[in-house]
């Protein structure tokens, strides 16, 4: 009998300091990546009054056993400098990083939400150690088939580690993104009560490709993303009115496995008021192909339960941004993931890769209603 994904919490890792300003309105959605010493290093969206977001930088602190326990905080990566970074009435963000280390540049490449004079859009940062970073600016999407990524608000982008075999076989960057067309956010979706007809094209994950900076450089900024292939497109009921990406992509036995969110309507939402889910699932992607879905959760393995998941900046949600592989532990496959609560604090769960990938899970993309 397959065994399914298994995923224990592990508690609140990381809540707001008393009497910090920086971090006043919450801390949240939290990059999770291994340094040059090989300790492991969180980079949470630390938010002050107002909405004003900064990235920090913080060391995570382990138990006896092993397990994620808390944090030191070292300090601030990013905060909004940057033109693209600032809002025309005097606000801005740097808001829910990814961290990835990209292995044929030998570089760290952050991705994170820079919340711009037109709305929020994907930008970049470089490091050597994590400590230390450089811009790149936003990315920048050429049109596909009348598709227009450029003049839309994008969020949630990670990269893959290594390069990717674009759909002609060309070896490029991999940026996993979801941009938000017109319509396609949950207040919008959540129109229609019962099934509902899915575009394909402007809601589902996107993979985008662009040339690999040259190898052992540091770029000034990252290339033309000018190849794209649709990923993923809501499927399952727990994620009937919005799909996003989540963590960054780690390659595992059975291929490419992201912990991504979706969104779903609670059923106490009446009248004009929409109160929605944000829940967490798997998806496993070709070692060879990436754009190849070989499973995706049919549920979803991480649902707001507690209280710190269930109340807070925003109620309900659970966002998975960060994951660890315990390669230092000797468990290439357990998997700490790290988490959003409830746009407030950050949790940690574990989670345990199954010997095979389970059955019953959704793959197909939609052919009508969801």
């Amino acid at each position: 009998m397959t065994v399914p994904f298994q995923l224990q919490r592990l508690g609140v890792l990381m809540e707001a300091e008393p009497g910090n300003p920086q971090e006043i309105e919450g801390v949240l959605n939290p990059a999770a990546v291994r340094g040059p010493d090989g300790d492991l290093y969180l980079f949470p969206r630390l938010v002050a009054q107002g909405n004003f977001s900064r990235i920090g930088i913080a060391r995570v602190k382990f138990n006896q056993a092993g397990d994620p326990c808390g944090v030191d905080r070292l300090g601030i990566a990013l905060e909004p400098e940057a033109q693209y970074e600032r809002t025309s009435h005097g606000g801005g963000g740097c808001e829910d990083p990814r961290v990835t280390f990209i292995e044929p540049l030998q570089r760290y490449i952050m991705t994170y939400t820079a919340l711009s004079p037109v709305g929020p859009r994907i930008a970049f940062a470089i490091s050597e150690d994590l400590i230390h970073w450089k811009r790149l600016g936003l990315a920048t999407f050429a049109p596909y088939e009348g598709i227009d990524f450029v003049h839309v608000d994008n969020k949630d982008a990670s990269l893959f580690p290594i390069a990717i075999p674009t759909h002609c076989g060309k070896m490029q960057m991999a940026l996993l993104h979801r941009p938000l067309f017109p319509g396609t956010r949950p207040e919008e979706t959540a129109c229609c009560a019962g099934p509902r007809d899915v575009d394909l094209d402007h809601e589902s994950i996107w993979i985008s490709y662009c040339p690999l900076p040259e190898a052992g450089s540091e770029p000034e900024h990252l290339g033309l993303f000018n190849s794209h292939h649709r990923l993923a497109s809501p499927v399952a009921p727990w994620a009937r009115l919005k799909i996003g990406a989540g963590t960054p992509p780690v390659l595992t036995r059975h291929g490419w496995m992201v912990i991504y969110h979706g969104v779903s309507e609670l059923e106490a939402s009446s009248g004009d008021a929409h109160h929605f889910c944000y829940s967490a699932g798997v998806m496993v992607l070709s070692k060879e192909h990436p754009r190849e879905i070989l499973y995706r959760s049919a549920e979803p393995i991480l649902t707001p339960t507690l209280p710190q998941e269930r109340i807070g900046a925003i109620g309900n949600v659970v966002f998975p941004t960060g994951i660890d592989r315990r390669d230092d532990l000797g468990l290439p496959d357990r998997f700490d993931v790290y988490y959003g609560m409830a746009d407030d604090r950050i949790g940690v769960a574990r989670l345990d890769l199954p010997e095979s990938l389970p059955s019953g899970g959704v793959a197909a993309q939609p052919k009508g209603k969801v």
